[in-house]
């Protein structure tokens, strides 16, 4: 699948129709769960929330990639459950998608736990590391902020 013909959609839980619910779930949990092998709570209760964005990149069909944007409650927003579909990967999805979650964002600070062997890629966008590393699910993970920018 070539970068340019997939779509960005963007949606509320609400927004979300119970096949695509269904589709960005599976990816997730194909890829978090079952590929990394890190067995945790999938369904945390976030995605439903009224501040939650769901974004991702579609050919029309099954998603190829997706992220989550929660709103934290000191209006810092908080990118989270960034995944590219295994056969999709190497086609700028994962950029795409981030730079089309941080026009969403706007000028508010940012967060998001990186994986760290990704720590770089999510330097490209603007995020610095903020904490110490720390391991998750057996996968080492750092912690990294955008800070707000004034228009």
């Amino acid at each position: 699948m070539r970068q340019q013909t997939a779509e960005i959609r963007t949606a509320s839980f609400a927004d979300l129709d119970t096949r695509t619910f269904h589709d960005l779930l599976k990816l997730r949990i194909d890829v978090f769960v079952v590929e990394q092998n890190c067995p945790y709570r999938e369904l945390d209760g976030r995605d439903v929330e009224p501040g939650t964005r769901h974004l991702w990149l579609t050919d029309g069909g099954a998603p190829l990639a997706y992220l989550r944007i929660l709103a934290d409650p000191d209006g810092t927003a908080r990118i989270g459950r960034v995944v590219v579909d295994p056969a999709a990967r190497g086609g700028g999805h994962a950029g795409r998608l981030i730079t089309a979650a941080l026009e969403v964002v706007g000028n508010r600070p940012c967060v998001l736990e990186a994986q760290s062997h990704l720590v770089a890629f999510y330097g490209r966008h603007g995020f610095a590391v903020s904490g110490a590393e720390y391991v998750e699910d057996g996968i080492p993970h750092t912690p990294m902020r955008r800070e707000r920018i004034d228009a």
